[in-house]
């Protein structure tokens, strides 16, 4: 089967492009060149017919994803599932499945019958259950992973081909090593062969089956620093360094890619990384995990990780993965799963309206005008978290023109906005 890329070069433009060029508030023109130029991304396995088109990249709207999943401390898909859909109603463009133990094929099957956004993964982590050691790897099991995945309909697939043999003496400098679960897999077991990463070796035979199936490839952050002390070193850029190089065989071979991206940076340091990331990698659509600006905000991850995503996507970050609350010290609830999504949304949307986002602006604007209006139902329903909006609202009873009794219980009747009418 032929891939998105191959198609637009033929001039076969899908269907759905009229109405994702309106919603980006963009052309069907400008999106057949920047996919096919690269900078933009549209992940969408051909046999997953019923995902929602979702474009990555420059000039598109900040997308934001939830990752959920399975540990073997807590297996319950039921509760994945739940946070699955937290996840889609809080707003997330698209989930990756983490999970490494249990029924991982049938939970994904769920996915994607149910839902309609993008299903990424990190084969490595399927690799490796029922193996005791990463030692005991090889290229053909691993491809055989990737290959079922893909024929479970799997959109976007982590990567981590350029975590490469030269780099494991530049980690002996950090403070905290490797916090990759896919780079410290493939160091130990580069470190026991002592011989270059397998991932790397036959990426070529990777990209065979993302062809394929026209699976996106996310190129994996296996060096991303996971502590301010050890952003932008030598390991982090010289992963990056190689990435740059995978990104163009992707390109050459037609099949999307986006590169992952840090980590815990400094606020200071955030532009430095994403300005490297662009040029090095042709411009690919970069994917961040928050990243954190600082690495002691246990249990409000979620807005340093928010903080740090706001910034990487001004300088031209485009795809935030959310951190949750609980980040760091357990798996995350149903509500922590919430609060990092709309964190990492409200990070989305402050990018988007400095970037004159028609949508963005009209939101704002009407929930200012209902502010004035004292139309609480109107603010409601164009709120970041209507649920909370309605469980935080508290109104004051007063006498008076309908518009203007019912201020919140903030001022009372000391309310500016009120006392703005009563002038008039």
């Amino acid at each position: 089967m032929s891939t998105l890329i191959d198609s637009l070069q033929r001039g076969a433009i899908p269907d759905y492009f009229p109405a994702l060029a309106e919603d980006e508030s963009t052309t069907v023109e400008n999106l057949v060149e920047r996919i096919k130029n690269g900078t933009i991304v549209i992940p969408a396995n051909n046999l997953h017919t019923g995902v929602k088109p979702t474009a990555i990249g420059t000039g598109m709207r900040i997308k934001v994803n939830a990752n959920i999943g399975t540990a073997p401390t807590k297996c319950d898909f039921d509760d994945e599932m739940l946070k699955t859909k937290v996840a889609i109603d809080a707003g997330a463009d698209s989930v990756m499945d983490l999970s490494i133990a249990g029924d991982i094929r049938e939970f994904r099957n769920i996915i994607t019958t149910q839902f309609h956004v993008p299903l990424g993964t990190v084969p490595i982590y399927e690799a490796m259950i029922g193996i005791e050691h990463p030692r005991d790897l090889t290229i053909d099991h691993f491809l055989k992973v990737i290959q079922k995945q893909a024929e479970e309909k799997v959109d976007f697939m982590t990567i981590h081909a350029g975590l490469l043999f030269r780099h494991l003496p530049l980690v002996d400098k950090r403070l905290l090593g490797i916090v990759s679960r896919g780079g410290s897999i493939m160091a130990q077991w580069m470190r026991h062969h002592q011989t270059e990463s397998f991932l790397y070796e036959h990426f070529d035979d990777i990209l065979a089956i993302a062809r394929e199936y026209d699976i996106t490839m996310s190129l994996g952050d296996g060096l991303r620093p996971g502590c301010t002390a050890d952003a932008n070193d030598a390991a982090q850029f010289g992963e990056l360094e190689a990435l740059g190089e995978l990104v163009q065989r992707c390109q050459e071979a037609h099949v999307q890619v986006m590169v992952e991206g840090p980590g815990h940076v400094p606020y200071h340091l955030i532009e430095e990384n994403v300005r490297k990331q662009k040029a090095i990698c042709n411009n690919a659509p970069f994917y961040v995990l928050g990243p954190l600006v600082i690495d002691y905000a246990v249990g409000y991850d979620h807005i340093a990780g928010a903080i740090g995503g706001a910034l990487a996507a001004h300088f031209g970050a485009d795809f935030l993965c959310y951190v949750t609350p609980a980040e760091h010290l357990r798996l995350p609830t149903l509500q922590d799963v919430r609060e990092g999504v709309i964190a990492s949304k409200i990070a989305a949307a402050a990018v988007d309206l400095t970037r004159g986002h028609p949508a963005e602006i009209e939101r704002n604007r009407k929930i200012s005008q209902a502010r004035k209006d004292f139309d609480w139902d109107a603010q409601q329903s164009v709120a970041i978290d209507p649920a909370k909006f309605c469980d935080y609202l508290e109104k004051v009873e007063m006498d008076g023109d309908d518009r203007t009794t019912m201020p919140c219980s903030m001022c009372g009747d000391w309310c500016a906005i009120k006392r703005n009418y009563e002038a008039n």
